[in-house]
């Protein structure tokens, strides 16, 4: 987990902070006397006057309001920390927000990783989305990478993260970095970090987010930077900007479809306020299916995210706009896609008249069945994390294909040897290793589009092909159960709580497998989480989230088909009572 320190500073009398990094524990540790100075030893060193100014206002109120004070104490309460291949943050002043003065120390360090790995001449593809400060820290990204001597492959502003992993692997590029914070919050942005041509090694590495050990050696680049106000800046070379990679990504995706009919699918679209409309419009125009309806309210760029209260298609009621006009359409597919458009939630029409929302897992099978299915595809290898549904691995067997289950996060599923298709039940999907090495939600919507037209055609739907798996490998029904928590030692106490006390048994079936995965385990690197089996064929994983305050359990039960009959009901009724028990058993609110 790479640590982005604060600025570094000469130690300060009495306080412990010393010249290169502030950890966490020395800040947290603070007296409320020491808060203010920190922060203006960090004011002095922000290279940007607007957050200047709001953390100076703060100090300012700081002696007088207690509600200012525990803001300041929030801002300053350590440095932020790599999480999911980046960083991810509030936008604000201070060393614990997302603002030009954390992005440019943590570029600094990412190009000082460069010239050592690589030597000079390293070439970076710098893209952003359209959240609050995204085109600042792309500008001082930019900067900090030119005066470096950096070759800067800028993007146009706004595009799609898939835009910039397409470019790092089209233009063989050294690194990529992406400017989004994807479907979190509106206060939030983040600083995501791919790694390609000469700073891996191997196809299967090249253009996918950064692990260890490169995380870490880029830590030690940023303990070593100066303050963020003494950083150079310079400004990149134009001719190096990449104007046309958006065009090239939109030529490629539109090629999985290969008719050259117009497409008879109808077709709802939502971006979800961000910045995948535009770029998959224009995909579904070159591939011809022009019959597309979009959420007006929601196709457009708005980093305030209005109609929604978390700009994620998984949360309940984020697709309530979509399905109302699917409905009044008679469209044939609802495609959601998230705010920086890798990721994609589809829904279908289903018998009885009504529309459901795909699960990411079921998402995941379908998709999986047409990439086992599709020879013209390279790699032998169907791949996603440990948390999603064990279907896939039924799928790639039956298909003579070979199956691998990973940590949780593409960092981890793209790097899969021979990988011909990977996801994760969170509703990302990589159907093309070869062009994007990550998660693609345009790259989805065309996949499916494909499949529902070559089901079309077998007179069959993607619900007939659910309950065809389901018949062949036995109904794999999976359920998410959260827990967000203001008190992140809450989530702590919950697993430590599971840890001591085991259930024996889930939903009247005998616990026969209980595993820390933090424990070596020749499969996979330890993570925080703890997976439970049962002999029902039952399977819980626990695990914090890596990127939101939050608990994830991951739920499936497994029931055999009888004859045509595909028990849904059985099994919803079944997740709702290991859905309680679970509840119980970590004694949290759901």
């Amino acid at each position: 987990m790479l640590r982005l320190p604060a600025v570094g500073v000469p130690a300060m009398p009495g306080t412990g902070r010393f010249t290169g990094v502030s950890r966490v524990d020395s800040v947290v540790q603070m007296a409320d006397s020491e808060v203010v100075p920190a922060a203006r030893t960090w004011i002095r060193h922000d290279p940007d006057p607007r957050t200047r100014d709001e953390l100076t206002a703060l100090c300012a109120r700081a002696d007088t309001e207690p509600l200012a004070l525990a803001e300041l104490r929030s801002r300053m309460s350590g440095p932020l920390r790599f999480g999911t291949a980046g960083l991810r943050g509030a936008v604000g002043a201070g060393e614990s927000r997302m603002n030009v003065a954390v992005v440019t120390r943590a570029t600094a360090g990412l190009a000082a990783y460069l010239r050592e790995l690589v030597g000079p001449g390293a070439r970076v593809v710098v893209g952003c989305d359209a959240r609050h400060g995204s085109a600042e820290f792309a500008d001082a990204a930019c900067g900090v990478l030119a005066a470096a001597g950096v070759r800067v492959l800028a993007l146009p502003r706004g595009l799609p993260t898939p835009v910039t992993a397409f470019a790092v692997r089209a233009c063989d590029a050294d690194a990529g970095i992406m400017i989004t914070a994807s479907h979190n919050p509106p206060a939030d942005n983040g600083y995501k970090v791919y790694l390609g041509g000469r700073a891996v090694t191997g196809d299967d590495a090249r253009g996918v987010q950064i692990v260890a050990p490169a995380d870490t050696a880029i830590a030690a680049h940023i303990d070593a930077c100066v303050p963020a106000d003494q950083v150079p800046l310079a400004v990149p070379d134009p001719a190096d900007a990449l104007s046309g990679a958006g065009d090239d990504y939109i030529e490629h995706i539109a090629s999985y479809r290969t008719r050259a009919d117009s497409s008879s699918v109808r077709v709802v679209l939502t971006a979800m306020h961000g910045v995948g409309g535009d770029t998959a419009r224009q995909v579904l125009g070159r591939a011809r299916v022009d019959d597309v309806r979009v959420v007006a309210e929601q196709i457009d760029p708005d980093p305030e995210f209005p109609t929604v209260p978390f700009p994620n298609p998984e949360e309940p009621g984020a697709l309530d706009l979509s399905l109302r006009l699917a409905e009044s359409t008679e469209a044939d597919v609802v495609i959601a896609l998230d705010p920086d458009a890798d990721r994609c939630a589809v829904a279908i029409p289903v018998r009885g008249g009504r529309w459901r929302q795909l699960s990411g897992d079921e998402l995941g099978a379908v998709l999986g069945e047409q990439a086992a299915g599709d020879d013209s595809r390279a790699g032998d290898t169907l791949a996603c994390s440990i948390v999603s549904s064990r279907l896939l691995a039924g799928i790639a067997e039956h298909h003579g294909l070979r199956f691998r289950a990973s940590l949780t996060g593409f960092k981890w599923i793209a790097r899969t040897p021979g990988l011909r298709f990977g996801y994760e039940e969170a509703i990302g999907y990589c159907t093309d290793p070869g062009a994007v090495r990550d998660k693609d939600g345009i790259g989805t919507m065309m996949r499916v589009i494909t499949l529902i037209e070559s089901l079309r055609e077998q007179g069959k739907t993607i619900e007939d092909l659910l309950d065809d798996l389901a018949r062949r490998h036995g109904l794999h029904a999976t359920a998410p159960l959260s827990f967000r928590v203001e008190d992140t030692t809450l989530i702590a106490a919950a697993m430590d709580r599971l840890r001591t006390t085991r259930p024996e048994s889930l939903a009247g079936a005998a616990v026969t497998e209980w595993r820390d995965l933090s424990a070596p385990n020749p499969d996979l690197p330890p993570t925080e989480g703890l997976l439970i089996s049962t002999d029902a064929g039952d399977r819980v994983i626990v695990r914090p989230s890596g990127t939101e305050p939050k608990l994830k359990c991951y739920l499936e039960v497994i029931l055999p088909c009888t004859g045509d009959i595909v028990p849904r009901e059985q099994a919803q009724a079944r997740l709702a009572t290991i859905t309680a028990e679970m509840t119980q058993h970590l004694g949290l609110a759901g």
